[in-house]
């Protein structure tokens, strides 16, 4: 590996573990730091969001957090949703929106089960500037045990982004304690469907059974492509579960709020058509229940 490309994985993961004091005790220890970095996000919707230390930490001591929400009991089975924001540090706006979501399901209760997570890369957000990848210099979305990862990540790495610092698989997958929580979290939740959030291609992508979305606000059923490593190719490809990646048109500015309350109503009721009513269809046949 060319020794410029190595520098800037050492540059990119000091100035990322000199962002902030890490292991944070106190809900505003980590409130405070992420909220200066989302745009649109008060302090109070931040503390309001209820997010609680997951049991494991970024590389640089940042508790990765997430919030738990039962579905309403009228709805059963419960259709188990995981909504996923920030794997790449530098979409702001990814882990902006999972925060306003959140806030929408503080009043009434949910259809479905959530996990959420609105900040999977708290090290790359907090680096003095924003970064795509983690404290290693590692993209966390070409870090999942996609078949073939040691072949195809750092072939594809290599021969198609030409080494691209900002897209390094790292040498092994799931080696990073930020993608391997969210391996776990996958292995014990067994959700139904995914939701991750990037930007700022302003489309959506889909991998997996079932019919893709056509449409979450203004944003259009758009294939971005498949990638060795990535969240969609391993869950939505080799483990059959729905991913619906959701590109925001813009890393650092939010929609409007009428398009964010669009896509979060235009999400729903696809996991509702999509998602819940075909899985419900076949537990009821499978239990004999005759609707």
């Amino acid at each position: 590996m060319p020794r410029a490309v190595l520098l800037s994985f050492f540059l990119i993961a000091e100035t990322s573990a000199a962002a902030y004091t890490p292991r944070p005790s106190k809900i505003t220890d980590w409130c405070t730091p992420l909220v200066a970095r989302l745009p649109k996000i008060s302090l109070h919707e931040c503390l309001g969001s209820k997010l609680s230390p997951a049991g494991a930490s970024s590389l640089n001591g940042f508790p990765l957090l997430i919030r738990d929400l039962p579905a309403d009991a009228r709805h059963t089975p419960a259709i188990r949703v995981l909504l996923l924001g920030g794997i790449h540090g530098d979409e702001q706006t990814s882990s902006a929106i999972v925060f306003k979501w959140l806030g929408n399901l503080q009043s009434g209760a949910p259809e479905f089960q959530w996990k959420i997570a609105p900040v999977v890369n708290p090290d790359g957000l907090l680096a003095p500037k924003p970064v795509r990848v983690n404290a290693r210099g590692i993209d966390l979305n070409r870090n999942f045990p996609t078949p073939d990862w040691q072949k195809e990540a750092p072939g594809y790495w290599a021969r198609v982004t030409r080494k691209d610092p900002r897209r390094y698989p790292g040498k092994a997958p799931i080696s990073e304690p930020e993608s391997r929580w969210v391996y776990d979290l996958i292995e014990k939740y067994k959700p139904d469907v995914i939701i991750s959030v990037h930007a700022p291609f302003g489309v959506l992508d889909f991998d997996g059974p079932t019919t893709p979305p056509s449409r979450f606000g203004r944003l259009v059923y758009n294939r971005v492509g498949v990638y060795p490593g990535s969240l969609g190719n391993y869950s939505g490809i080799h483990k059959d579960i729905p991913v619906v990646t959701i590109e925001l048109p813009n890393a650092t500015q939010m929609p409007p709020e009428a398009e964010i309350q669009r896509i979060w109503l235009d999400m729903q009721k696809w996991i509702r058509l999509h998602v819940a009513a075909p899985l419900r269809t076949a537990k009821n046949a499978s239990s004999g229940v005759d609707r």
